[in-house]
């Protein structure tokens, strides 16, 4: 059995984990640590890393981008891996993520859903095919309490589309300040937030005479955490520190 520690545990996320953990006879949450430190049934509930004794096997993290530090702090000294499920990272918390990679297994995803990793594959290939006769651009839905925008996945697929064109893509995300047409270079990039939209992206190839679009709708935020539990399954028995991702789960 695998024991897990759930970062942000008391958000809607963490929530989950913890009741596919309980109904998973091969994982269990150990502890949870969240600045609320709410109680959960069945584990401790620490408000920081530091304050956590827990002995575990990974951690995984649906909070804030800001808890990234402290994280990392503790599973480095804990030798721990961890499944880094939380986006909006700023460049320098990337380059944090990469060096404690050196040190610890590191899982990052901005998204756990096996389907949007599919997505991913058949954007590249769209891309690769139709070339520079389509435009590119990315319409992602997300429910009113989402932090960022962009969302983390809606970049991950204009990564996908951007590493097969055959031109230097360049993300717009605001066009009400533009006031050109569209580069032929550009992949726009837009966000709606409302509701309780757990998850809605589209991609788009406008050609002259045809549109294509490639989409994925998440009926809900079960298919998140089930995903972010599967990658710590596999990390549970990754010994070799390295950044590690839903391509090397599905390959293996």
């Amino acid at each position: 059995m695998r024991k897990i520690i759930i970062s942000g545990c008391c958000g809607h996320m963490g929530r989950v984990v913890a009741d596919i953990c309980a109904n998973d006879p091969d994982m269990e949450a150990v502890a949870g640590i969240d600045l609320l430190a709410q109680p959960m049934d069945g584990f401790p509930v620490f408000s920081t890393p530091a304050a956590c004794d827990a002995a575990a096997d990974a951690v995984i993290d649906f909070s804030h981008p800001a808890a990234l530090s402290g994280l990392l702090d503790f599973c480095i000294g804990r030798r721990l891996p961890i499944v880094l499920a939380t986006t909006g990272y700023s460049d320098e918390q990337l380059a944090q993520i990469d060096e404690a990679a050196k040190s610890v297994p590191v899982f990052r995803s901005a998204n756990m859903s096996l389907g949007i990793n599919v997505l991913m594959d058949l954007i590249r290939r769209a891309a690769s095919l139709l070339g520079e006769d389509f435009d590119v651009e990315i319409e992602e839905r997300h429910h009113r309490r989402k932090l960022d925008a962009p969302s983390g996945t809606a970049l991950m697929l204009a990564d996908a589309a951007a590493s097969a064109l055959p031109y230097e893509a360049e993300y717009i995300y605001d066009r009400h300040s533009v006031r050109r047409p569209r580069d032929k270079r550009e992949i726009g990039i837009s966000s709606l937030r409302g509701g309780a939209i757990v998850g809605e992206h589209t991609v788009v190839f406008a050609g002259r005479d045809e549109v294509i679009e490639l989409s994925h709708h998440a009926a809900s935020r079960e298919v998140f955490a089930a995903g972010a539990v599967k990658a710590a399954k596999f990390l549970a028995g990754i010994d070799t520190p390295g950044l590690y991702d839903m391509s090397h789960l599905i390959a293996r």
